[in-house]
């Protein structure tokens, strides 16, 4: 029903029609009265139609009024709305007002209209319409109050307190106590909260003027509470953290044996030495590999995925669960998984000298790195060693003692160091981009507080591994699209021209360029207000759509830089005018990969995309190709668990930077300009892979402002100018631990220094 209400609504003049026409024409389709009025319902809750005054509807893609999306709010009370579609002609976000959002909270799906919109494509609006919650849940500091009690959300994007009446302040008795801070029986009344962190349903939204009304769920802890900061992240992301009982029961149930009858219909690869090498600390063990030289030349690699598919039946306990997170979640010192740990760490985990059943992908490929052949099926392997990264490397850097302890491997090893060589070459002649950026490792000691944070180790043999997923990936994606007439996708769009043009700006001061020679742009003359009052005249810029930018472009560019100054801040700055990759059932390629089709099948133990890839080879495998319902829906949810997952994983390594750097404050550090704002520019230190931002009126000496034309900052009598890529000398002032936010300012040049203890 929905299906048809969109295509005549496609059909429809302006992509609107009325409630009454709806009816009456689909009545020949079956539809009746309560059929039609329940889909479109569904489609308003799902923002593919707004219902419009009279009992119009219309496509929300074919609307200038309106537009529907995630709102994100600001903690000055200010917002925007992320469009799904933007409104024709608009370009960007919406704007809300401060006095314009209701009681929308941050995160919520809703519909704004659009009450103003300018020739450069810039909208501001007001919310209309609360979709979807993003919180059913919020964590906050209990405060006992003279006429009521109330809660302090944890997040400064959520400006409303949340009133808790009476008889709702305390959990009931049947809820799982935290196994934080003080028992529950430390607990008993109200008086005893205060100050105290809590998780809070929200009960009631108001119509209009009033209170939104929630009751205690959860006493999480006191500040400092060891592991509080983890738990308070983990209930703000609404992460899935506790296996309901049902999924428990199933994965204790699944017998560890493996029968013979299962035994015989797969190849058994149990003869070959294959290895799986992962970190010291990896618990989970979804690959193993395996690599030989053939008569011709060629290389012949396998790569064997744990079977989850065999263990995780679509509509099971255990599915049903596994798709609601989406994705395993890894933090600091402790992991949320997506599979209950007899399956993660147990069961489809690839442990050495124990059998176990595996999908796989052999694949032939030449001294050039091109695809000769490639099969696959359904096998079972017993893993030979447990390598590490670290030993892997060592072996191939001639370690005397480790190459005498693992001799029987030591030749694969340099054969997938051949093969992992050749194949990158191979991505990098086509296009692919390596920006090779470092990753910091969060130090924690035994209090869960971080010491340091030092560069993550890579070296071959994570090169290794890389390049042989990559290759199982897209022999994978290849295969089901010629085979399939549906598949999912992990793609990666061309980058917005508009984010190009503002890197291309920017890179032009430091002498490079993606390579367009005259950027194609176009102008729009607007009239701003100056501080004084007066107006004067603008040229919007706007880059044109049409111009095409190739990942060989950025390639280039990264091995331009490769050694150069300018490397560190300008790889950033092509990262971020790149689109994020997602999950898609319509291919449109990967663009940093410059891979035609690609997906993701290497990691079923933790993410439920590969989980569903592996099904859809395996109904190829079996001889009828497995039925999955949207396939689209699927793949968007997973995009949005996996960038809740990314969200809270990044705020976690925040909270503790910001932790690590209260000691600091009254310090200087070296750092770099990494970005440039109205109020002032942000900087990453060249130690702690720490950032925070410089204010305008924090900065010495003179009155400072922000130049448009060049993105830069600069002093109004000295004239001194700050630019993104400069390299500054800051003070910590202070730590806003609420928000995980560090605040600068510049060293004054005479003034006495602190010098920094060692630690």
């Amino acid at each position: 029903m929905e299906r048809l209400i969109l295509d005549r609504l496609e059909r429809a003049p302006h992509g609107r029609a009325g409630f009454k026409q709806l009816v009456r024409e689909l009545a020949s389709r079956g539809a009746t009265r309560q059929g039609v009025e329940s889909a479109l319902e569904r489609l308003a809750e799902k923002g593919k139609v707004i219902e419009l005054r009279g009992g119009q509807y219309v496509l929300a893609s074919r609307t200038q009024e309106y537009a529907i999306g995630r709102v994100n709010m600001h903690r000055d009370g200010y917002g925007f709305v992320i469009p799904d579609t933007p409104p024709a002609g608009l370009k960007g976000d919406v704007f809300i007002p401060p006095g314009a959002a209701g009681w929308v909270m941050h995160g919520d799906r809703v519909m704004a209209r659009i009450t103003h919109s300018g020739r450069d494509g810039r909208a501001e609006g007001e919310i209309v319409k609360v979709l979807s919650r993003a919180h059913p849940t919020v964590v906050g500091e209990f405060r006992c109050g003279r006429r009521s009690n109330y809660v302090i959300p944890r997040e400064s994007r959520i400006q409303q307190s949340i009133l808790i009446p009476d008889g709702m302040e305390m959990p009931r008795q049947d809820a799982a106590p935290d196994r934080i801070g003080a028992p529950r029986d430390a607990y008993t009344g109200p008086e005893d909260l205060d100050g105290v962190l809590v998780n809070v349903e929200i009960v009631e939204y108001p119509e209009g003027d009033g209170a939104i009304v929630g009751r205690v769920i959860e006493i999480l802890g006191r500040e400092g509470d060891f592991g509080l900061d983890v738990e308070i992240i983990i209930r703000k992301h609404h992460l899935p953290h506790r296996f309901p009982s049902a999924v428990l029961q199933e994965a204790e149930s699944i017998s560890p044996v493996i029968s013979a009858r299962e035994t015989a219909h797969r190849r058994d690869f149990r003869h070959l030495p294959c290895v799986t090498i992962d970190g010291e600390t990896a618990r989970d063990f979804d690959d193993a590999v395996w690599v030989d030289e053939l008569l011709n030349g060629h290389f012949l690699l396998h790569v064997h995925i744990a079977d989850v598919s065999h263990y995780v039946r679509p509509g099971t306990a255990i599915d049903h669960e596994a798709f609601r997170r989406g994705t395993s979640v890894y933090f600091p010192d402790r992991a949320v998984p997506m599979l209950p740990l007899e399956l993660s760490t147990g069961i489809c985990s690839l442990l050495p000298e124990s059998d176990r059943l595996v999908m796989s992908a052999l694949i032939e490929i030449d001294r050039s790195g091109d695809v000769i052949a490639q099969e696959f099926c359904r096998g079972i392997i017993r893993s030979a060693e447990r390598m590490t990264y670290t030993n892997v490397h060592l072996i191939l850097e001639g370690d005397a003692g480790l190459r005498e302890r693992y001799s029987r491997h030591t030749r694969m090893f340099e054969r997938m160091r051949d093969l992992a060589l050749i194949l990158n070459r191979r991505r990098m002649r086509r296009g692919s981009i390596d920006f090779d950026l470092p990753e910091a490792l969060i130090e924690l000691n035994e209090e869960g507080l971080m010491t340091g944070v030092r560069r993550a180790p890579r070296n071959i043999a994570h090169r290794i591994i890389e390049e042989f997923m990559l290759a199982a990936n897209e022999a994978v994606s290849r295969h089901l699209e010629s085979h399939l007439e549906q598949s999912i996708f992990r793609i990666h769009e061309r980058p917005d021209p508009s984010r190009v043009l503002e890197f291309e700006e920017i890179a032009a001061r430091f002498g490079y360029s993606l390579g367009f020679g005259a950027f194609p742009v176009k102008r729009y003359p607007v009239m701003e207000r100056r501080r004084d009052g007066r107006k004067e005249r603008r040229d919007i810029v706007r880059a044109d759509e049409r111009v095409q930018v190739t990942s060989k472009m950025y390639q280039k560019l990264v091995d331009r830089l490769t050694g150069k100054p300018e490397e560190r801040i300008l790889n950033y700055l092509m990262l971020r005018s790149m689109k994020q990759a997602r999950y898609s059932a319509v291919n449109e390629g990967h663009f940093a990969l410059a891979a035609e089709t690609y997906t993701h099948f290497t990691s079923p133990i933790r993410r439920y995309p590969d989980l569903v890839v592996h099904r859809l080879l395996g109904g190829l495998l079996d001889g009828h190709p497995a039925q999955i319902d949207d396939l689209e829906g699927v793949a968007g949810f997973c995009s949005e668990t996996e960038r809740r997952a990314a969200e809270a994983e990044r705020e976690l390594v925040e909270s503790k930077k910001a932790k690590f750097m209260e000691e600091r404050v009254g310090e200087d550090f070296k750092a770099l300009v990494i970005s440039t704002t109205k109020f002032g520019f942000f900087v990453e230190l060249d130690e702690h892979f720490v950032e925070g931002l410089v204010p305008l009126d924090l900065l010495p000496g003179e009155r400072w402002s922000y130049r448009e034309s060049t993105r830069s900052v600069m002093a109004e009598r000295s004239r001194r100018e700050i630019r993104i890529g400069d390299h500054v000398e800051v003070r910590l002032v202070r730590v806003e631990a609420f928000d995980n936010k560090l605040v600068f300012t510049l060293t004054p040049p005479a003034a006495p220094k602190r010098k920094r203890q060692d630690r």
